[in-house]
């Protein structure tokens, strides 16, 4: 509503362009501060409700994309799978798997970042994003 559709121009450069041509209109400068506020507020109010309007926008989509995702919980000594990613060595070609080892979760921390732990006890030192883990369900017969 502010800029999509016509060219940007100062309202200082529409009416008023010079000091010269204040003097040649012979206009009283209080009528013109006047007339200047109200152009600068009506700006404010329009760039207000665009503000507004996007944030909305926003909290409508955030609303409608995360009705969909489900939190994963991970806790302590769960047993997880690494995913691989195409960039890694571990990824030789169409038909490798898609995930990795055996990985036990030593610390569970904020925002959904986890500390692992090898099968025989060795911790990595860096976390690791959940988005990228898996649950390991054992079969018990």
């Amino acid at each position: 509503m502010l800029v999509y559709g016509t060219e940007v121009v100062i309202p200082t450069k529409v009416e008023i362009l010079s000091l010269m041509i204040i003097q040649e209109a012979e206009l009283d400068n209080a009528e013109w501060v006047k007339s200047r506020y109200e152009q600068l507020a009506l700006i404010d109010g329009k760039r207000m409700n665009a503000v507004c309007h996007g944030q909305l926008y926003q909290n409508r989509m955030a609303k409608a994309f995360n009705k969909r995702i489900k939190p994963r919980q991970f806790a302590p000594g769960k047993l997880v799978l690494k995913k691989i990613f195409p960039h890694q060595d571990e990824s030789k070609g169409k038909f490798s798997p898609n995930w990795q080892g055996l990985y036990m979760v030593h610390r569970v921390l904020t925002r959904g970042a986890l500390i692992l732990a090898e099968m025989d006890g060795e911790v990595w030192p860096k976390p690791i994003n959940s988005d990228v883990l898996k649950r390991y369900f054992m079969l018990h017969l």
